[in-house]
């Protein structure tokens, strides 16, 4: 690799995979590696993620008595730094692939998962605050009771941004391994590690699905989580079956003209 930049180094993780280099990385491990003195390995990482957003559920659970709360606030936290494991995850086993630099350039460094987590963002704000406040249960309410506190809105609204941006990123990664897997031909072994990244896709998707309960008597929630969980599994089941019966028998990797 050419260049001598800061930005152009290479981190070996202690996996034999190289680390990624800025511009292709997920916006979540782009802060990281740009904070400057800060050398946190993967799994502190997600350990204080989930401990410090748990934490702040259970202290204002406990200053304020919203303990409901609490129990969904626990799952979307879970629900958050599983999709930090799983970002690493699908990561890891598309970069051992070694896969066509356009792919990387797609997944990575078009940062459209944030694009998409914004939306998702916004359109759950708008309904909590706009259309939701008309039904006999707001869900805001059931959560944090008839007078919000301030700080527990606060962490609240946080937590739904960081679940947001997840789900913005799985169903990103799923579209792009759908055109990946239609526009290349792979090797049997980065078949195999393409195969596992969509996996997690998929497994992360479903993984979702413990928002479920919070959401029976919000029917236009319940729809737009199952509706994407669905539709995540059928994009990335069919970027499956389209990368097996396209993987090549030699180790070259074909870009197919259009």
């Amino acid at each position: 690799m050419s260049g001598s930049g800061p930005e152009d180094a290479v981190v070996d993780d202690g996996t034999g995979v190289p680390g990624p280099e800025y511009g292709q990385t997920w916006v979540y491990e782009s802060i990281f590696g740009a904070l400057p003195g800060v050398d946190v390995p993967e799994r502190v990482a997600l350990a204080i993620q989930f401990s410090l957003f748990e934490a702040g559920v259970l202290v204002l659970a406990a200053v304020y008595g919203l303990w409901d709360g609490a129990v969904a606030g626990t799952v979307a936290v879970f629900v958050a730094t599983s999709g930090s494991v799983e970002m690493l995850r699908i990561s890891r086993h598309v970069r051992r692939a070694d896969p066509p630099e356009a792919y990387e350039r797609l997944l990575f460094g078009s940062s459209i998962e944030v694009v998409l987590g914004v939306l998702a963002f916004v359109a759950l704000v708008t309904y909590l605050f706009v259309l939701d406040p008309r039904s006999a249960r707001p869900l805001v309410t059931e959560l944090l009771g008839p007078e919000p506190p301030l700080a527990a809105t606060y962490l609240t609204l946080l937590v739904l941004w960081d679940v947001c941006y997840r789900i913005g990123t799985g169903w990103w990664a799923s579209v792009a391994a759908l055109w990946r897997s239609a526009s290349y031909r792979f090797s049997p072994e980065q078949t195999r590690s393409l195969a596992r990244a969509d996996l997690e896709t998929l497994g992360f998707g479903l993984l979702q699905l413990l928002l479920v309960p919070f959401l029976l008597d919000h029917t236009l929630l319940l729809v737009a989580v199952v509706g994407h969980v669905l539709a995540v599994a059928t994009v990335t089941s069919l970027s499956l079956v389209v990368l097996y019966r396209r993987t090549e028998g030699d180790a070259g990797i074909t870009n197919l003209s259009p």
